[in-house]
């Protein structure tokens, strides 16, 4: 008796997105997605494109008599032999460490509290946004007051509490306590808006997970643990990417109140920019750092993409 001979079978010829879906919905699509990509090119990837170029050239703001030079990797080389750019970074970096918890962990709070079945919830819901909608140049002004040494509010509130045995801080003007100062700032004016996302990612939970859970005898820590925080993985995720990145661009802040002070401990990227390109006039310079800071931005988001979907959170 021969041995079974087996038959390869037949490969499948993989047909184009054209052949499965048909024209008319193939342009169709195309069409839905060309406003987007539309947008996306002049306003992200042609300005990326336009700041790579300019960062290779020793392109001035105001225009010259003498004419624009390529200069090749120089002002990226110039960037990183600079030491003032190391330390605007580190400082962004404490800054971007330091708010990711506050201002995260207090949304979230707020959000927990806020979706309970409370009075007047949706009164407080507005208060607590209030301040994400409101100019930071207007924050800025008021923390400004706040912070004044040595009577300002803060000050008082801080001497009667410890029954005169804290002595007034200089608030803005002390390098121990000036970076600490923004980022109290800048959580109290921006946590509204990522509390408005947790809400609606909790509010995103079917009530039928909560129901099934309450029948198995889960208590409520069980439901929070096991329903609301698998509930919320994307919007942590979410959550976490755009604090990271709104926190890199530091800026208002620190031209309003600190200018980089004292001694370079609140000088961030964004202001080392912008001091480079308009008081430098430098132009070329300044387009080489944006470059840096887009490269920094985008890697740490893919990173921390990649940190939470190998930690299943």
């Amino acid at each position: 008796m021969s041995a079974l001979t087996t038959v390869p079978k037949p490969k499948r010829r993989r047909r184009s997105i054209i052949a499965r879906v048909g024209w008319p919905r193939f342009l169709q699509e195309i069409g839905m997605l060309a406003p987007a990509v539309l947008l996306m090119t002049a306003f992200l990837i042609t300005p990326f494109l336009l700041s790579f170029w300019t960062a290779m050239t020793n392109q001035p703001l105001v225009p010259r008599p003498t004419p624009v030079r390529f200069v090749g990797l120089n002002n990226f080389l110039r960037i990183l032999n600079d030491d003032l750019f190391w330390t605007s970074l580190w400082n962004v970096t404490r800054f971007t460490l330091w708010i990711l918890p506050v201002q995260c962990g207090l949304a979230f709070l707020t959000a927990l509290i806020l979706n309970q079945k409370i009075p007047f919830r949706n009164v407080f819901r507005g208060m607590f946004f209030l301040p994400a909608i409101t100019s930071m140049v207007v924050v800025c002004v008021i923390w400004g007051t706040l912070f004044q040494y040595p009577t300002g509010p803060l000050n008082h509130i801080v001497v009667s509490l410890s029954g005169g045995t804290i002595q007034p801080i200089d608030w803005l003007g002390d390098p121990n306590w000036a970076m600490f100062s923004l980022v109290l700032l800048s959580a109290w004016q921006a946590y509204g808006f990522q509390m408005i996302i947790y809400l609606a990612g909790m509010q995103g939970i079917p009530d039928e997970l909560y129901d099934a859970a309450r029948i198995d005898g889960a208590s409520r820590w069980g439901r929070f643990w096991h329903v609301t925080m698998p509930g919320l993985r994307p919007t942590h995720v979410f959550v976490l990417v755009i604090t990271t990145i709104q926190a890199f661009k530091l800026y208002t802040q620190v031209a309003i109140l600190t200018q980089g002070g004292p001694k370079s401990s609140t000088e961030t990227v964004v202001h080392y920019m912008v001091r480079a390109g308009f008081e430098e006039q430098k132009l070329g310079y300044a387009s080489a750092v944006s470059v840096i800071l887009f490269l920094i931005v985008l890697v740490i988001a893919l990173v921390q993409r990649r940190l939470m979907r190998r930690f299943d959170v």
